[in-house]
């Protein structure tokens, strides 16, 4: 049950970022000590409160997984504090970069600098590690944040306001709890970076918002992720690896895998091989704790839609289990669906539940042509034991991230950009990325008292149009 009467008011925003838009003016350069402090109390605060985030979300969700919760929030969420803590330091050094020989003996460096306050508006579906993740990149790159919570989870939000209070001062990092209209002004704030995590068309107004003040965004959306099966994969890795990372909090991930397309022939195999796979992992699904429900009424309604949508058009389910769907307790079983029309609500729309299209092909050529029609996707899963057919298939394909026989993992790891392409979104962050998301890179070049560059002032004569000529000739022996 959302209860409004917890939401924040404008004015308590208007209040919050202009203390945090006034602090950091004040102090626009905050040193590593600053910046590693309030890392490790945003590690402390969640190292106190895990107790609390489990209960609070699973209460947000109807019923989460602890398991869940424990693996997809809050351990990538100490990784990404670990990493940001163990590497900042060198992150913020100027970065010497080569000076044309022709301005020499000048320097160029590329000198980070924060950007200022970070708004950050995270979603409902992985509350706690799409918020840590970009606080972390605001931190470590030495900025202050305001952070608006979903309001489909709200004992969460209360969770996370209430510790922020304890751990940081209200200038350094606020959370503003509301709904559409709270969003709708915390995105027209004139922040210095805003960091969006939602779907596609959410992501639009806020990208339309955010625009009157020049507000450089970067959106998170989602998408419709492919996983491709070729003729030379292990149809049983294949199957294990596409239903873990389907199935984690109840395919209510925006990496998860959307559909499945694999060579004509095999859909049985791949069926039977997911159906084996479900009753050994989520034995007695009805009242199996590691199963996790759909968030709520309005998204267990909406999965039921495109599901019965899908049937009418001609397409046949494949349940992989014996439970039907309990729309008292959002319980939602996984089903494979078969034979749905291109054009039908289940292969337009991003599912974010345990349905799972299957689409035989005739072969890479046509799962290819199929993926390129499409908005680029966010994630792309492909599967053979032939590293080079992988390879030539991701080289023709453009995706936000992409896994070679495995899903999702690419998002945990700490070295790699995290984000979307074209329709799936735009910036990216996670280690490195985040930090330079979240940073002014100033080019800065440095002049020493002894140089040339005035023989190139006027009056432009004979001695300007010998020296101009000589560059221009090294110029273009270089190109």
């Amino acid at each position: 049950m959302i209860d409004e009467q917890q939401w924040d008011s404008v004015e308590t925003l208007h209040a919050r970022f202009g203390a945090a838009r006034a602090a950091s003016r004040a102090e626009p350069a905050p040193d590593w000590a600053t910046r590693r402090d309030r890392l490790q109390r945003l590690s402390a605060m969640l190292r106190e409160g895990e107790g609390q985030v489990i209960r609070a979300i699973s209460a947000d969700f109807g019923h989460r997984a602890e398991g869940d919760t424990r693996l997809a929030e809050i351990f990538p969420s100490h990784v990404e504090i670990a990493h940001a803590l163990r590497h900042g330091k060198g992150w913020m050094k100027p970065r010497r970069v080569p000076t044309p020989i022709w301005f020499r003996p000048a320097r160029s460096l590329i000198v980070p600098q924060p950007k200022g306050v970070v708004g950050i508006i995270s979603p409902w579906n992985y509350p706690l590690f799409l918020t840590i993740g970009p606080l972390v990149a605001a931190f470590v790159a030495g900025n202050r944040a305001l952070v608006k919570t979903s309001e489909y989870v709200p004992h969460f939000s209360a969770w996370i306001a209430g510790a922020a209070a304890r751990h940081f001062a209200s200038d350094e990092l606020s959370v503003l709890r509301g709904g559409p209209g709270i969003g709708e002004a915390f995105a027209a704030l004139p922040f210095d970076h805003l960091f969006f995590t939602g779907n596609g068309e959410v992501g639009k107004k806020v990208m339309a918002v955010a625009a009157r003040n020049l507000t450089p965004v970067t959106l998170e959306l989602g998408g419709k992720s492919p996983a491709l099966v070729t003729d030379n994969a292990d149809m049983d890795r294949a199957v294990a690896r596409i239903m873990t990372g389907k199935m984690i909090n109840s395919g209510q991930t925006c990496v998860a895998p959307d559909h499945v397309y694999l060579p004509r022939g095999r859909e049985g195999a791949f069926i039977d091989g997911a159906r084996a796979w479900v009753g050994r992992h989520y034995p007695d699904i009805a009242t199996n704790p590691d199963v996790t429900r759909i968030i709520d009424q309005r998204q267990f309604d909406r999965l039921v839609r495109i599901r019965d949508d899908a049937v009418a058009r001609g397409a046949t389910l494949h349940p992989l289990t014996d439970q039907p769907e309990n729309g008292n307790s959002r319980l939602f079983p996984p089903v494979i669906v078969t034979g749905a029309p291109d054009d039908s609500a289940i292969m337009t729309e991003e599912i974010f539940g345990p349905l799972l299209p299957v689409i035989p092909v005739g072969g890479t050529d046509e799962m290819v042509a199929r993926i390129v029609a499409r908005p680029r996707p966010l994630a792309a899963y492909y599967f053979s034991n032939d590293a080079g057919e992988i390879r030539a298939l991701s080289q023709r394909i453009v995706s936000g991230g992409a896994c070679h026989n495995e899903t999702i993992m690419h998002v945990a790891q700490g070295h790699l950009p995290f984000g979307g392409v074209g329709g799936s979104g735009m910036g990216s962050y996670h280690g490195a990325a985040g930090f330079d998301t979240l940073s002014h890179l100033r080019g800065t070049f440095i002049q020493p008292r002894l140089n040339g560059v005035g023989l190139l002032a006027p009056p432009y004569g004979r001695r300007f149009g010998a020296m101009l000529a000589a560059v221009r000739r090294m110029v273009l022996a270089r190109s």
